[in-house]
């Protein structure tokens, strides 16, 4: 960048593009809470509008000229490593209790069968995407369209009062599991593409993971959670955590793994039981962080989308691709939560809920990108199918709640254990301006 201080011109730039990207992410993300979509559906075409897609490209080098970009690509950093975190964080081990066989097999269906047809689809794509990497690169295919977007669903549970349903308790089991596996997966493709020199650094993680879950969880249960019972956060214990957190991206990176898989495994080991109070409070912090950083991840990942020369293969591309990750999500879905004996109607809304992938796709395919899994071509074509398909989970929840979807209280399965009934007063029907939603948590998903 010239030196080892920025330029007066490059501090102008900067504090423009951020103030640009903001205000255009927080306008769309508005837009798309009135027409009950995710707010990530408006960021990620903000994304994509900043990027070469328009105007031949020549919007996003006069906007993002290239020696700020490593700037903005540095500051998005920071903001995914916290939303891993914060991923990790939200997951509940609890949401499996009394849901176990249930939320299996959910998961086993919403995973296994979009990545069976994943396997089909990356041979097709190979032949027009070439790479000196075909297993890996067929499994990364594979991995791309099974992928369920936790956070982004527990969002939708929320916007639409659907959180403490039975139903709404099932699919956070479910995606629970599928984004443990999925982020499992994707770490073992991430290792086998290193250099043959670096598989020794790779092999670290194991004993990291041992550490982090034998050493570093019970320091952070007795320090953060004191007579069985959380204390209120305080800004110097809310600095600890964050430090924690980076420093596990830092760890896992330097072990020739993406920051992202540290920053998301410190958040699964603090603590949980005692603690739901000091969860939260950090969680809010963490989203006031993201809610400014995460636009720019969008922008850095919408600047290499240019879908401007999508021709006639591109499209037959981009059909082949929906297809696989819609039918192969939603009926795996479908056909494992009937085998628990789910019933037809929440079978049917748990599969349109896990169809969708929004930032956890992003995230994931920029992983692809930087192992040299993908050209620009593909990438721009995975981030299209997470738009599409994320934006369709709130029309189809809203067709299939035209009518009742009723769970039998105290259990569906075939055991009558795996179904807990909904919460007190918790509305099992979409009815109206109350159960959509009324435009409130615009949190980061």
């Amino acid at each position: 960048m010239g030196g080892a201080y920025m330029t007066s011109h490059q501090v102008q730039i900067l504090f423009a593009d951020v103030a640009l990207i903001l205000f255009l992410a927080r306008t769309l993300s508005v837009l798309a809470v009135r027409l009950r979509q995710p707010p990530v559906v408006g960021e990620l075409l903000a994304g994509i509008l900043l990027g070469p897609t328009l105007f031949d490209g020549v919007l996003a080098e006069t906007l993002f000229p290239a020696d700020v970009r490593p700037l903005l690509t540095a500051l998005a950093n920071i903001g995914v490593a916290l939303f891993m975190f914060a991923v990790g964080l939200e997951i509940d081990h609890g949401t499996l209790r009394g849901r176990g066989r249930l939320a299996a097999g959910a998961a086993i269906g919403s995973t296994l069968v979009p990545f069976g047809a994943g396997l089909a689809l990356a041979y097709y794509l190979m032949r027009l995407h070439r790479t000196d990497q075909p297993v890996a690169f067929t499994v990364f295919i594979a991995l791309a369209v099974s992928v369920t977007a936790f956070p982004v669903l527990a969002r939708i549970l929320d916007d639409r009062k659907l959180s403490r349903t039975a139903l709404g308790a099932i699919a956070l089991a479910t995606a629970a599991v599928v984004d443990i596996v999925a982020w499992a997966a994707l770490a073992a493709v991430q290792a086998s593409v290193g250099g043959a020199g670096e598989h020794w650094r790779v092999a670290l993680i194991l004993p990291f993971i041992a550490v982090m879950l034998a050493v570093v969880r019970p320091l952070l249960r007795r320090f953060l959670v004191r007579g069985g019972k959380a204390p209120g956060l305080t800004p110097g214990w809310f600095s600890v955590v964050l430090i924690g957190a980076l420093c596990s991206g830092a760890a896992t990176e330097a072990m020739g793994m993406h920051y992202i898989f540290g920053a998301f495994l410190f958040g699964i080991v603090m603590p949980r039981e005692g603690a739901l109070e000091l969860r939260d409070s950090i969680s809010g912090g963490v989203q006031h962080i993201t809610s400014l950083l995460l636009p720019l991840y969008f922008v850095v990942a919408g600047l290499k989308v240019d879908l401007s020369g999508v021709g006639v293969s591109e499209l037959n591309q981009f059909a082949a691709i929906m297809l696989v990750a819609v039918a192969g999500k939603f009926g795996g879905t479908y056909l494992g939560a009937r085998l628990q004996g789910l019933p037809e109607r929440p079978s049917v809304a748990l599969a349109a809920l896990m169809n969708t992938r929004g930032l956890t796709e992003l995230i994931i395919l920029g992983v692809g990108m930087e192992a040299g899994l993908l050209n620009e071509s593909l990438y721009g074509l995975l981030v299209a199918m997470a738009l599409v398909t994320t934006a369709m989970t709130g029309p189809l929840l809203t067709l299939v709640y035209r009518k009742k979807v009723e769970i039998p209280e105290g259990g569906a399965g075939p055991d009558g254990k795996d179904l807990a009934p909904a919460a007190a007063g918790a509305p099992d029907v979409i009815d109206g301006k109350d159960s959509r939603g009324d435009n409130h948590a615009l949190g980061r998903t």
